[in-house]
């Protein structure tokens, strides 16, 4: 049985291998690639946001959520990984975001799933849900029980 240090990098690996994937998809898209991995709230680590990328065709700024899962399953919903606290945490890190940089144009709030195992070598199945409701206006995002 590995240790704890051990299936903790395991964890890290395959969250990086389906971060990679979802950059690499935005980048084909055309899509540009601001930061990984940011955390704006010096006051606390869990605010994180995993891609900040740029659509240069509607001239926003999308905070993107990775969430990798080893296969896709029927029975199971799409954003299922995204509880209403992690939904709090990527509001607050987004607007800390925001407001730091200034930032004067228009945001949104993507997620990306990642179905796939960097072990198997085949190309994993991405899922690309764009406008999440998370900001105060509802009319421009997806809702989350799709």
């Amino acid at each position: 049985m590995p240790s704890r240090r051990e299936s903790d990098n395991v964890g890290v690996v395959h969250g990086n291998w389906g971060e990679d994937r979802a950059v690499e998809f935005l980048r084909v898209k055309g899509w540009i690639i601001v930061d990984r991995n940011v955390r704006p709230c010096t006051w606390d680590e869990r605010y994180e946001l995993d891609i900040i990328a740029y659509e240069r065709e509607t001239d926003t700024l999308a905070f993107v959520e990775v969430k990798q899962h080893a296969e896709r399953s029927p029975y199971q919903r799409r954003l299922r990984s995204i509880c209403r606290h992690k939904r709090d945490l990527l509001r607050i890190a987004a607007r800390t975001w925001v407001r730091r940089n200034k930032w004067a144009s228009g945001y949104r709030f993507d997620v990306i799933e990642v179905y796939g195992d960097p072990e198997s070598g085949a190309a994993p199945e991405i899922d690309h849900i764009e406008r999440v409701q998370l900001f105060e206006n509802n009319r421009k995002f997806v809702n989350w029980s799709d």
